[in-house]
């Protein structure tokens, strides 16, 4: 499955995030690329980076800049094959508070990242999107959505040379700045939570690493490609964190949604069920796309006109041993 990296330069936008970090070692230890590049605008954790991998420095590359600066991509890409595009501004609080911000990057950033993909000759392009994207209540969550759109709808301009296609999927299991990292580094005090009956999708980097694979090795162009995550309320993942702390309930924040999706009933007409992965297919036909390619989703199981994937309503769940288990924790 990693031979689609072997002898490939791939650059990583915001490669010094959780995603980034996690994926460069496991294209490192799985994979034979050619050249690992890392975009990001944080000097001193590519310096860290750097300091962390010295034994593959003749692999590895670090690229300072954001992609708001379409000129800086366009230099990165020159003879990019392969750009996982994983840069983004996340934090849903903040981004209510600054939406012209995410703006600027989710949104202006991505088509930046298209163009310059375009015009260097980028083989294929994989934007990690959200669940926070499907049936949007927040900032963030449109910004990604419009990310998305975009993205699929670009496959217009560069037919059979450049392709580009999204994987989105919910949190993360300890990722950087995630209420799981959080309650592991906080052993006293209250847990604030938000609502007793929250639900959200989680996942480990490690399937995230599995699904941009699923992804990149079977990519058409304009595909959203979602892991089937198991879900969990956020009370009895801190029941199993923080056992024995007092929890106060603070209501739900800005922006915040009771529950998360991750295929919307309208996409899920469009949509194939694969095993691990739903595989959402584009609702725009262009002139000369290539239609006639996405025939090979039909060995997939159609889904129902109707379906939701949604948190609260999924048929698999976590209980507290799964999560340690996931999490390693005795």
């Amino acid at each position: 499955m990693s031979a689609v990296f072997n002898n490939k330069t791939i650059l990583i936008t915001g490669g010094t995030g959780s995603f980034g970090k996690g994926f460069i070692r496991f294209l490192l230890q799985s994979a034979k690329p050619k050249k690992i590049i890392v975009f990001s605008r944080d000097e001193l954790k590519q310096f860290q980076m750097q300091q962390e991998l010295k034994e593959h420095d003749k692999t590895m590359r670090y690229f300072l800049g954001d992609v708001r600066d379409l000129a800086r991509l366009q230099r990165a890409f020159k003879g990019v094959d392969i750009v996982i595009h994983a840069a983004a501004l996340k934090q849903v609080p903040a981004l209510e508070f600054n939406p012209f911000e995410a703006i600027q990057t989710n949104i202006l950033g991505s088509q930046n990242v298209i163009t310059a993909a375009i015009d260097q000759g980028v083989q294929k392009v994989l934007l990690i999107s959200t669940d926070k994207a499907a049936e949007p209540a927040n900032l963030y969550g449109a910004s990604k959505m419009c990310a998305e759109k975009i993205i699929v709808a670009s496959n217009a301009y560069a037919p059979h040379k450049c392709t580009l296609s999204a994987v989105r999927y919910g949190n993360v299991i300890g990722s950087r700045g995630s209420i799981v990292e959080t309650l592991l580094a906080t052993k006293v005090g209250p847990v604030h939570i938000t609502h007793e009956e929250m639900t959200r999708f989680w996942i480990t980097l490690d399937i995230t690493y599995q699904l941009v694979l699923f992804a990149l090795n079977n990519m058409i162009g304009g595909e959203i490609f979602v892991p089937k995550a198991p879900s969990m309320r956020l009370i009895d993942l801190f029941k199993a964190l923080a056992p024995g702390r007092e929890m106060k309930t603070i209501g739900i924040r800005p922006g915040e949604k009771l529950h998360e999706v991750l295929v919307t009933e309208e996409e899920s007409g469009r949509a194939y069920d694969f095993g691990k992965y739903f595989v959402i297919l584009p609702d725009i036909r262009f002139g000369h796309y290539n239609v006639a390619g996405f025939s090979k989703y039909k060995k997939g199981k159609k889904l129902m006109h109707g379906f939701r994937f949604k948190s609260d309503t999924n048929e698999n769940w976590l209980n507290h041993l799964d999560l340690k288990k996931l999490l390693q924790l005795k």
